[in-house]
């Protein structure tokens, strides 16, 4: 029984993750009639691209449903090597590629392959909150940085050095992140790559929106240090969520050991999604998915001027993802609560900041514009009402 409750213990420092209880609480109140808003989901409101949707059919069709080797099918290891050099001008090894179910599927591993019990690992507050519950699923402490808007919400190397510890490990961050939608530009990730060598604390940066950013440079990590580990997603600038397919990126020395921890945690990613994934990579493909970031950068455009011209203060960088982290300390001290009266009174379905960290978290809130502009007219003109 002491292990059972070990186990218990542990499970208990895990925290809950709110916009999927604000998503589900949405979908009630949709199916007792009301239409809701959603500003809460991190997910692309556009369908699969056909090309992708095709090649999965074909997929099917020429029976690829079998289990594929641990670390992905050579071709799309192949097409994202290709990726890098085309587009970052980076020569990556097929064999420094792994396929995964999802970000989340390499997340997990890479916490298994870089953590052990005791470690510290050095995290951005605000941040994606299920990468502090990976860390603490390993015994291991998330060590949260606290990040304003006055930093842009991303950390310096000198916050780095007040925060790190005897314990410290590693570092975890972001680029374009979720929730604040803000990057690390090239010096500032140059200068934490150095910081982070000279401190002996392997670096992950998670690259899930590349693809959607909004500035001239966004750089990957691999571009200024080969020894860094990336996770990337065929979800966000992809659009293939529920095809549950990503991607990491791993030093030489670790690619035994990452492949070993493939074969025991999943087997292999699915055969049919790395098929379909193939034609995410042709020029038809690839036409569609910038097509679609100019529109999620229009939504950008719309909602940061209505949010600020209603009273929210928000970052005036918002450079990639599809979120916008807003300070609502003039309207409310109290984000759950600001949430729950928008949501129940006006039809509108955002998420409290408290999802994402401690730092000053019960005064933000993210909200998303990952639904159309009408939709989006229609949650602003709510706001409007609700705020006065």
């Amino acid at each position: 029984m002491q292990n059972i409750k070990g186990s218990r213990e542990l499970l208990t420092r895990i925290n809950p993750f709110r916009v999927m209880t604000v998503m589900q609480r949405a979908r009630e109140l949709e199916a007792s009639g009301r239409q809701i808003v959603h500003m809460e989901v991190g997910e692309p409101d556009f369908a699969t691209a056909e090309p992708i949707i095709a090649a999965g059919k074909q997929a099917l069709d020429d029976h690829r449903t079998q289990y594929t080797p641990a670390p992905g099918i050579p071709q799309l290891r192949d097409a994202i090597a290709a990726f890098y050099a085309r587009r970052y001008g980076v020569e990556v090894s097929r064999e420094r590629i792994l396929i995964t179910p999802g970000a989340s599927g390499g997340l997990t591993l890479l916490a298994n392959l870089l953590v052990s019990p005791g470690d510290g690992v050095l995290l951005s507050d605000p941040a994606y909150p299920c990468v502090r519950n990976f860390i603490q699923l390993m015994n291991a402490e998330p060590q949260l940085v606290p990040v304003g808007l006055e930093h842009n919400f991303q950390p310096t190397p000198a916050l780095l050095q007040a925060y790190v510890r005897p314990n410290s490990s590693g570092i975890w961050l972001a680029s374009p992140s979720n929730p604040t939608g803000t990057i690390l530009e090239r010096d500032r990730l140059a200068a934490i790559c150095a910081w982070g060598k000279a401190n002996g604390l392997h670096l992950l940066v998670d690259e899930i929106y590349h693809g959607l950013h909004y500035v001239d440079d966004l750089p990957s990590a691999l571009q200024l240090d080969p020894d860094v580990f990336v996770v990337n997603s065929f979800s966000k600038y992809f659009g293939m969520t529920g095809w549950r397919l990503g991607w990491i990126v791993v030093p030489e020395e670790f690619i035994g050991f990452a492949n070993i921890l493939a074969q025991n945690l999943y087997i292999s990613a699915s055969s049919i999604a790395q098929y379909a994934a193939l034609a995410a990579f042709t020029d038809e493909a690839m036409a569609i998915f910038e097509q679609r970031r100019q529109a999620f950068r229009e939504r950008r455009d719309f909602l940061s001027n209505a949010l600020r011209d209603m009273g929210f203060l928000l970052s005036e960088n918002i450079q990639g993802a599809f979120y916008i982290y807003a300070d609502i300390s003039r309207f409310s001290a109290d984000c759950e609560k600001f949430c729950h009266d928008i949501l129940e009174n006006h039809g509108v379905a955002i998420t409290p900041g408290t999802d994402f960290g401690d730092y000053r978290s019960k005064s933000f809130v993210r909200i998303a514009f990952t639904t159309g502009m009408e939709n989006l007219q229609l949650g602003v003109a709510r706001l409007q009402s609700a705020l006065g």
